[in-house]
């Protein structure tokens, strides 16, 4: 069983290794958190070079892990991947290598995001097709209203910190209900297929 986590990126250097396609769609994530990103690849793609990393184009080489938080490959190479895991596991960074959850210390999960919003469907790695499907499912339900609720309550905790209380004696229940319903949100009901109305 996995410890479910939200890291904070921001201003942190990560490494992506793997230069194509998958690499880029990583590296967009990992940009929108705000990470400070090096691409290492024997080949970089255009959308990829585009991007605002630091682009190292050769292979692998043993000490390019000198200096960053995370790593994540994407070289579509078992052996490079092994490489990098074995390399990453001795030195105690965390791993994730693409389509591999054998060589992975995290795996990443299917996100929906509206503003600070974030909600994640994970399998674990044993089915990233059922983790899709499940995003799918939560963004037709998670709305961009919700960024807005997020919002609102942010600035109804602050008011209540500004006097002095605790936000944990709060019964939030009946205020997210009523800030939801002026967005027009009663509830969450995920229905699809033969149940859906």
């Amino acid at each position: 069983m996995q410890f479910p986590i939200n890291l904070n990126l921001d201003g942190r250097r990560c490494l992506l290794v793997g230069g194509g396609r998958i690499a880029t769609r990583k590296a967009e994530q990992l940009l929108a958190c705000g990470a400070d990103l090096t691409v290492i690849a024997p080949h970089i793609v255009d959308g990829l070079r585009q991007l605002p990393i630091t682009a190292i184009e050769r292979p692998y080489e043993p000490g390019d892990l000198d200096g960053f938080r995370l790593v994540i490959t994407a070289t579509g190479d078992v052996q490079v991947d092994q490489q990098i895991f074995d390399e990453a596991e001795a030195r105690g960074i965390w791993v994730n290598s693409a389509d591999d959850p054998q060589r992975c210390t995290f795996t990443l999960p299917a996100v929906v995001r509206r503003g600070d919003v974030m909600v994640t469907a994970s399998t674990g790695g044993t089915s990233p097709a059922l983790s899709t499907w499940l995003r799918q499912q939560l963004s037709s339900v998670i709305t961009p209203e919700f960024a807005d609720i997020a919002a609102e309550l942010a600035e109804e905790r602050a008011r209540v910190h500004a006097t002095g209380a605790s936000t944990e004696d709060v019964d939030w229940a009946p205020i997210i209900g009523a800030i939801a319903a002026r967005h027009g949100i009663e509830g969450l009901a995920l229905r699809t297929g033969a149940n859906a109305s």
